[in-house]
């Protein structure tokens, strides 16, 4: 986690950028994605390039989804031109 280092809860982290504190936790806890509007806001907040936030999502999203995957992704045969 992020904010503990940085002596931030998720209360006060939600009251500065605007947003419930049920979305800041359910990121936290994984059961929520990043959207655009709260890559923006948590940008905005952290000093942080826009577009940080949802990079690191996808790239959460890729490797979950390539462990959900498994063996599916060595069967498929990539395209060849003829």
């Amino acid at each position: 986690e992020f904010l503990r280092p940085m002596g931030i809860s998720q209360y006060r982290l939600a009251l500065a950028i605007g947003v419930p504190e049920s979305r800041i936790n359910a990121i936290v806890k994984g059961r929520r994605a990043i959207t655009a509007d709260t890559d923006l806001r948590l940008c905005r907040f952290f000093g942080l390039s826009e577009g940080f936030w949802l990079r690191m999502q996808g790239s959460h999203d890729l490797k979950q989804a390539k462990q959900a995957l498994g063996g599916v992704l060595h069967s498929i045969e990539p395209f060849q031109p003829t």
